[in-house]
């Protein structure tokens, strides 16, 4: 039951303090500057959780051709580069990972 209790409790703290600016913040009008700044925010963290594990896999540097991770992560850049399709970069980068990974 304890755990439960604690499970429940941090489910409705983190609700809490995502839940807090949007209501603090939702009758004003946000600066035009602070609204670019927030634009940069998806791609920012995006790229702080991927980048890691495509050059550091295991924690420590792999730049090589060996890298089967890099290597799909560049074919998924290039697939998204010339279709713009979220879908066909993602079905391209995994099934370039799980082709590498066999062979």
């Amino acid at each position: 039951m304890t755990l439960w209790l604690t499970i429940l409790g941090m489910g409705l703290v983190t609700y809490a303090i995502r839940l807090f600016p949007i209501l603090a913040l939702e009758r004003r009008p946000l600066p035009p500057r602070l609204r670019q700044a927030l634009r940069f925010v998806p791609p920012a963290v995006l790229s702080a959780i991927v980048f890691p594990e495509l050059l550091r896999p295991g924690g420590g540097w792999n730049l090589s051709l060996g890298n089967d991770r890099l290597l799909a992560g560049l074919l998924a850049i290039a697939v998204a580069w010339f279709s713009k399709n979220i879908l066909l970069t993602i079905a391209a980068g995994m099934a370039a990972l799980w082709l590498l990974q066999i062979f």
